[in-house]
């Protein structure tokens, strides 16, 4: 199953119907519609996307996502609102300092940083090994660059630097695609993965593996609130004691010694040679 978990929603245009239907048509089984927000939250917050915008392709599931451009700190602490309205919740950090505190402590599922733009800042392992710690992946975005020379230049320098910092982990690439002409195939992706530094294997786990266990971990946040393990410790019945113990194998510790009186043992008397049973015999006659 192949993943495209950004796919911005749009829904007066016309070319989203039309890029869904190339999506589908290129063999991804499951995308995700995205809705962009910026700036503070409201005090309500509805999803607007549908939960079945298509129905004319029952064959491809279709995920709900937000896309929330970190630019302010205070903004952060509606998050975890968000988790129950959408599928999936990714952040974008526009700069360094919101990098590290989306890595370290804030909710989310991805972090979906612009490759496309001139960064300020250099990618830390340090930085994106609390996020990948946490199980967060972060994600690379392809679409931009593929009529743009500048934000081509830009994605391959800044996908190459963040595959170096992340040590080829928790990579996931999406398309982030407005339109049709913005796609391409997943094995089209895979080997343009690799002038970024990603491997063939990587680069086919960036668009399966990984958006899978992105989308699972992110279902489990909003079905589960905490998880709770219980260890029973079942003693064996009295009637199967000598059973378990003879399962459990010999015991090391010795056995007790025989008492003198009880269990004392006969010995047999010694036997004699033929010239002691002649002498023997001769002195039972006289």
């Amino acid at each position: 199953m192949f993943y495209d978990l950004n796919v911005p929603w749009a829904p007066t245009s016309p070319d989203l119907p039309r890029t869904v239907a190339f999506l589908n048509e290129l063999g991804y089984n499951v995308i995700a519609l995205s809705h962009t927000h910026s700036g503070k939250f409201p005090q309500s917050q509805p999803n607007p996307i549908p939960e079945n915008p298509f129905p004319k392709h029952p064959n491809l599931q279709i995920l709900r996502r937000i896309t929330v451009i970190l630019d302010d700190p205070s903004q952060n602490h509606r998050l975890a609102a968000l988790t129950s309205a959408y599928d999936i919740v990714a952040l974008r950090p526009t700069n360094e300092k919101l990098l590290l505190q989306a890595c370290k402590e804030l909710d989310c599922d991805l972090i979906s940083v612009d490759l496309s733009q001139r960064m300020g800042y250099h990618f830390k392992h340090k930085t994106v090994g609390l996020a990948i710690q946490r199980g967060i992946f972060l994600e690379i975005n392809y679409s931009a660059s593929i009529n743009d020379i500048t934000a081509r230049r830009n994605l391959i320098g800044n996908a190459a630097a963040l595959i170096r910092a992340t040590r080829g982990r928790g990579i996931v690439i999406s398309s982030e695609a407005r339109r049709a002409l913005g796609v391409r195939g997943p094995f089209d992706v895979i080997n343009l993965a690799t002038l970024w530094g990603l491997s063939q294997d990587k680069g086919r786990e960036a668009m399966d593996g990984l958006p899978r266990l992105v989308v699972a971990q992110a279902k489990l946040k909003r079905t589960s609130f905490r998880g709770v393990i219980d260890v029973v410790v079942n003693e064996p019945p009295r009637g199967n004691k000598r059973r378990a113990e003879d399962a459990a194998g010999p015991s090391d510790q010795p056995e007790p010694e025989a008492s003198p009186e009880g269990n004392q043992k006969t010995e047999a008397p010694p036997r004699l040679s033929k010239k002691a049973r002649k002498a023997l015999a001769r002195a039972s006659k006289s």
